[in-house]
């Protein structure tokens, strides 16, 4: 046998123990990405959601689908609108395990009550209590909040002890104006309302921290795209009115999908149409998944803003003793200018 033909033999006998090597070495597993949460995670506000069976709002469009098609991370989407801290524990912590490698969780919002907050603070000054509203917000965020955190965190690195876990904070909402027609929010309330986003941010990031998990804080990058803003990435008075108060498809885009994959990803993904593509052709698998937790997010109550209504018994109870006529939105506007500057004072004497 000639040298060459030998060599030919050997390296045909090498390439093919290879080939049995690499046929027999396991597949490098994909990474697991569970995202948990509320409405801020779960894609409410950009009006395309997932056909799941449930009322959670799960969008592709959301930042968990856009991070999974850009990542090419296996997504299981627990994150459901209206879930508070004991939903998450008893609803979503089960789609976690040993093998998960990413984690994120925005929750707190709901406990803390912002949407009826934001249902108080909507009507106009003198049929409302913002200003009480907020304080007791406040309250549960510095004195409940916390230990609730803790508790939840630490159940999260239990059942996934080798994940990568980021906490989301909420972004402010407003800019100091309220350009909608059908809502009476002053600038003084408004500035209290973003107050109160900036303090869950600062108490569920402290949490965060003291357990080793990442915080993506979105504030800086809402600036300049909050409600009424030339560009919104959060709507406003919306219809259907779940929509509003949410972050839009931009928000998920270019708000929160950069903001919380540096952390979870070790980079800031900028979402291409390819990436946009890839998490809605995932809308059906997504689905199906989800449709086999149903029955525990029919558990979950929705909590969701409520437009004022003028024509309440409890409204024409207020118009009367303030000397409003309802029928004039004049008079409506005039008297709700006077009691917010009223209850700013009122709320600046007390500091």
């Amino acid at each position: 046998m000639t040298t060459v033909r030998k060599l030919s033999l050997v390296a045909a006998a090498t390439a093919a123990a290879s080939s049995l090597l690499l046929a027999a070495a396991p597949a490098q597993a994909a990474s697991s990405y569970v995202a948990l949460g509320d409405s801020y995670s779960s894609g409410t506000g950009t009006r395309s959601y997932i056909n799941d069976g449930t009322s959670c709002l799960r969008s592709a469009k959301a930042y968990p689908s856009l991070i999974a098609a850009a990542k090419g991370y296996a997504l299981n989407f627990r994150a459901c609108s209206g879930a508070r801290i004991p939903d998450v524990t008893n609803t979503q912590l089960s789609a976690l395990t040993a093998s998960t490698t990413h984690v994120s969780i925005s929750v707190g919002g709901n406990d803390a009550g912002f949407s009826d907050v934001l249902t108080e603070c909507a009507m106009p000054g003198w049929a409302s209590n913002c200003n009480g509203k907020i304080d007791g917000a406040q309250n549960y965020i510095n004195n409940v909040l916390p230990g609730q955190l803790s508790t939840l965190y630490t159940s999260i690195r239990s059942k996934a002890p080798n994940a990568r876990v980021v906490v989301v904070g909420y972004p402010r909402i407003f800019q100091g104006e309220d350009c909608n027609a059908f809502t009476w929010f002053s600038p003084a309330e408004e500035a209290r309302l973003n107050q109160m986003a900036d303090l869950i941010n600062s108490k569920t990031s402290a949490a965060a921290g003291s357990k080793g998990f990442g915080f993506a804080n979105p504030t800086s990058r809402f600036i300049g795209h909050a409600v009424c803003d030339d560009v919104e990435w959060l709507n406003g008075l919306s219809s259907p009115i779940e929509e509003s108060y949410h972050p839009n498809v931009a928000g998920h885009r270019d708000g929160y999908t950069p903001t919380v994959s540096t952390p979870l990803t070790g980079s800031a993904l900028a979402v291409s149409a390819r990436t946009m593509q890839r998490a809605a052709a995932s809308s059906e698998r997504l689905a199906a998944q989800q449709r086999t937790y149903a029955a525990q997010d029919a558990s979950i109550t929705p909590q969701e803003f409520v437009a004022p209504d003028l024509g309440s018994e409890r409204v024409k109870a207020a118009a009367a003793r303030a000397g409003v006529d309802l029928s004039s939105r004049a008079s409506i506007d005039s008297a709700d200018r006077a009691w917010s500057k009223r209850q700013a004072a009122q709320h600046a004497a007390t500091r």
